[in-house]
């Protein structure tokens, strides 16, 4: 199922359609207008109670905001907290591996949402080492069953931390002094996948208070455990224009643990103290059998970059013909560790807050392996692989794969003992850390309709180490047996199957073959920021009209550590070539200062106008500011070598921002919105590219000093304008519709990218969510579709940067309440097992000619995952 234009016109007629309710509602049954305190105080239940609420967060707060609330423990919407977020107007969600991984708010770059829990930082390291080291946070660490609700500021204000151009997220856990003695929850989840296999979940959680709610405990964890599949089609051209059907499995576990702690020792006084464990093992293989189109001339058609995008094969030749099976075994892993401390008092006319925590994870690759076995032209080595026959089709967006003969692959096919390839064994574990302190006071006034100044400091010391070690070969390997090192089989697009990796058996003998470790300094890299923060804000109210305007003053002292790259010729392993053994290190100081504005006008009592003007800044990523760092080196492709150069010195992007808009709210937690927004965002960081630059270091893949040379720099800037339109409408029977349609036009000079595409990175034009739903006591269910257009795709190395297409998913939800305190649910997500189509950008030059063209150079089949899961709550 593909869509163009047609989820953006079912959104504004839904729309409209919602506000035609509101207008039958008001002339059917005219009424008082609600009030502020009403709205607090209605008591609705499921679905509708979390729109209630999030139009009830919206309507009241001075900024632009936007929420998603749990309606009980265990209920957020959805069961992915990055898919929940994609529900709220403005915001996309990018999936990686299977689930909600990064937030773009209103077209900008994800890496300009600045995530936070209850408040403050999370430390996260990734755990795949092929992603780039960013700012984002990973939605997909946090379990939903911990989250109590999530905001979602889409304009800035004083109070707010810094670092979100785009917007800040805040995610807050539960309290147990807000939740009943005793309270206890549970629920078991099993899943299966179209391509993926079965996973289970359990979570739990008790919160226990004294009878004189002084004191509560809460704790609450989740386990969940299963094999996450994905299958596609990966085609660098390469290596004698290779087309690689390639699957993928990663072995997750994931636990997460939380404990709160709270006291009211006195009146006015709160003190609380939160505990939260992330830990998320992903274990992973990729299996890749090469088929090659540049082999005897069997090209029927090719494109501009000279690329075959037909070819057929009626019979096979191993005089001339190539086939490739390879499979890339990793251990992988990420730790994260939060405690914080915070407490409260309020007085008459004033508050006091403060908060100290430390944040700490650990993570990364923490072994790579790789397994090759080929027949080359003439056939050499012991496989027996079967070769290629039939029609590879590259000329839409997608390669169709068509064999006929069997292509596939058994152990029987592979030689009867295996060894790692010694040039593949690394590590890179990495850490993140940050220490913070902040305090917060606020005085009331009253005076021409100021009504409190709040002031506050916040201070924060940053740590990210990088690292990456070799691992060292005997002279002779010790292969292990073959068939140990598989288990069971794999599809692959194109209808064959090969057989699926012993990820433990593999790492195993992979280790075996390893005699020791070797730091390799130029993976090293290590950059601390020291963060300080002071700001002022008043709030005022007035008759009609509230708010708050106020000043943030922010300076960052940033230092980058990493190896000397000097000339200096190695003795240990060929990636030290050039490298120092003493470290280097450089260091930069900016300030700035941020006003903001937020005017919220009562047109009427139930309709707002409302306005909001600042200025934010996004600082760079950590993988931009590290120093020098080589890729590509001794990986047996010749057309991958490169040096990247960051600084400490490059600027933070910095935007000047507006929004517009007007609300009107009728009902119980009906809503009909509609907003325009403005940003103009500077100091943009891009990489300049140059091609065959000599560095003094000779490369072992192609026996010359010939490289490519990325430097990061700040260059230009970008406007994103757009405008949000949305409407939620309940019925009396039980339904009700929620839509939301955003146009984000978000476009960065042409020589900001080294693709020359001028938008932002994963910044779609139209985003789109309608929701249709039921409840009763007994029953409810619930069709989402989320739509958004296609976006670029940018990350550094193999990869590249490319287009994603357009892409959609359609979930269905379904509840049964079997008795007060059981619950059934069924969840069923992208019924319309959407692909992810991503094709080649533009023609610059930097561009590997796979990445130009529009050539289809990656695409996974989407698929359907059913959960089932029962609750109970006491």
């Amino acid at each position: 199922m593909k869509c163009n234009h047609t989820p953006v016109a079912s959104a504004v007629a839904l729309l409209l359609m919602s506000a035609a309710f509101a207008v039958q509602a008001q002339q059917a049954a005219p009424a008082a207008p609600e009030t502020k305190a009403d709205l607090e105080t209605v008591t609705v239940t499921g679905i509708r109670a979390s729109l209630a609420t999030a139009a009830n967060v919206k309507r009241n707060a001075n900024a632009v905001v936007d929420a998603v609330s749990a309606e009980d423990i265990g209920r957020l919407p959805d069961a992915d907290v990055g898919e929940a977020l994609g529900r709220i107007p403005g915001i996309s969600v990018g999936r990686d591996f299977g689930q909600g991984a990064s937030v773009s708010i209103r077209g900008t770059d994800p890496q300009m949402t600045y995530t936070t829990l209850n408040g403050q930082s999370v430390a996260s390291t990734g755990w795949y080492d092929q992603k780039s080291v960013d700012r984002s946070f990973n939605y997909s660490l946090l379990p939903a069953e911990l989250v109590g609700g999530l905001k979602v500021y889409k304009s800035s204000q004083a109070d707010l931390t810094e670092g979100g151009i785009g917007g800040t997220v805040i995610v807050n856990t539960r309290k147990p002094l807000d939740l009943d003695a005793n309270t206890v929850f549970g629920s078991l989840k099993v899943g299966k996948g179209t391509i993926s296999d079965t996973s289970g979940d359990v979570s739990g959680l008790y919160s226990w208070k004294n009878d004189a709610k002084t004191f509560g405990v809460l704790v609450a964890g989740v386990f969940e455990k299963g094999d996450y599949i994905r299958r596609g089609v990966e085609a660098d051209m390469r290596w004698s224009g290779d087309v690689a059907p390639t699957t993928f499995v990663q072995e997750r576990e994931r636990k997460a643990l939380n404990v709160t702690l709270q006291a009211r020792p006195a009146d006015g006084f709160d003190i609380g103290l939160n505990y939260l464990h992330l830990e998320l093992d992903a274990n992973n293989s990729n299996t890749s059998h090469y088929i090659f189109t540049g082999n005897s001339g069997n090209c029927q058609q090719t494109n501009a970059a000279g690329l075959c995008t037909l070819h057929t094969r009626d019979t096979a030749s191993p005089a001339t013909d190539n086939v490739f099976l390879q499979n890339w075994i990793r251990k992988a892993s990420m730790d994260s560790d939060s405690l914080v401390l915070d407490g409260a008092y309020r007085g008459d006319g004033f508050r006091l807050s403060g908060v100290v925590g430390t944040t700490k994870a650990t993570g990364g690759t923490d072994q790579t392996a790789n397994f090759a076995y080929g027949q080359w032209a003439p056939v050499t080595g012991a496989a027996n692989l079967p070769f290629w026959t039939g029609t590879i089709d590259a000329r839409g967006k997608q390669i169709a794969i068509h064999p006929s003969s069997n292509q596939s692959i058994g152990v029987g096919n592979l030689p009867a003992t295996s060894a790692p390839e010694s040039w593949a064994s690394g590590r890179g574990p990495n850490e993140d850390k940050e220490n913070f302190v902040q305090a917060d006071g606020t005085i009331d006034i009253d005076w021409n309709g100021l009504s409190s100044f709040k002031t506050g400091v916040r201070a924060s010391d940053h740590t990210f180490t990088r690292t990456g070690f070799r691992g060292v070969h005997a002279a002779t390997a010790l292969p292990g047996d073959t068939a140990s090192l598989y288990s069971g089989n794999l599809d692959v697009v194109g209808g064959w199957s090969v057989p699926r990796p012993n990820i433990d058996a593999a790492l195993g003998l992979a280790s075996a073959n390893i005699s020791n470790w070797v730091e390799d300094r130029s993976a090293y890299a290590q950059l601390n920021e020291k963060n300080s923060a002071l700001y002022g804000m008043l709030e005022f109210e007035k008759e009609a009209l509230r708010g708050n305007f106020g000043l943030r003053y922010i300076r960052t002292e940033v230092s980058a550590t990493g190896f000397a790259f000097d000339g200096t010729p190695t003795t240990d392993v060929g990636q030290n070539n050039g490298w120092s053994t003493n470290k280097v290190t450089e260091k930069q100081t900016y300030d700035d200062f941020l006003p903001s504005l937020n005017v919220v006008y009562d047109l009427r009592k139930d309709t707002l106008l409302r306005f909001a003007a600042a200025q934010a800044i996004t600082r760079p990523n950590y993988d931009n500011m590290f120093l020098t760092s080589v890729v590509g080196f001794d990986d047996t492709n010749a057309s991958n070598d490169a040096f990247n150069y960051g600084s400490p010195t490059l600027k933070p992007q910095k935007s000047s921002q507006f929004d517009l808009g007007i609300e009107h709210y009728y009902g119980r937690g009906n809503v009909v919105a509609a907003a325009i927004f403005y940003k103009k965002i500077n100091n943009f960081v891009t990489t300049q590219t140059l091609l065959n630059q000599s560095v003094g270091v000779v490369s072992p893949d192609t026996g010359l000093d010939n490289w490519t040379v990325n430097r990061y720099i700040n260059a230009g800037g970008g406007k994103i304008k757009g405008i949000e339109l949305q409407g939620n409408h309940a019925f009396d029977n039980g339904f009700g519709v929620a839509a939301n349609y955003t146009y984000s036009d978000a476009t960065a000079p042409a020589t900001s990218y080294q693709d020359e595409i001028n938008v932002f990175t994963l910044s779609s034009r139209n985003n789109v969510n309608l929701v249709g739903y039921f409840e009763n006591e007994s029953y409810s269910a619930r069709l989402a579709y989320s739509w958004r257009s296609k976006y670029m795709v940018r990350e550094n190395g193999w990869y590249g940067n490319r287009w994603h297409d357009d892409i959609g998913s359609l979930d269905l939800s379904l509840g049964w309440n079997i008795t007060k305190n059981l619950r059934l649910t069924f969840e069923a997500v992208n019924l319309t097992k959407e692909d992810s189509v991503q094709y080649g950008a533009g023609n610059a030059p930097a561009q590997r000619p796979s990445l130009r063209d529009g050539f289809p150079a990656w695409s996974f089949e989407g698929e359907t995952t059913y959960q089932l899961g029962v609750s109970a709550r006491f």
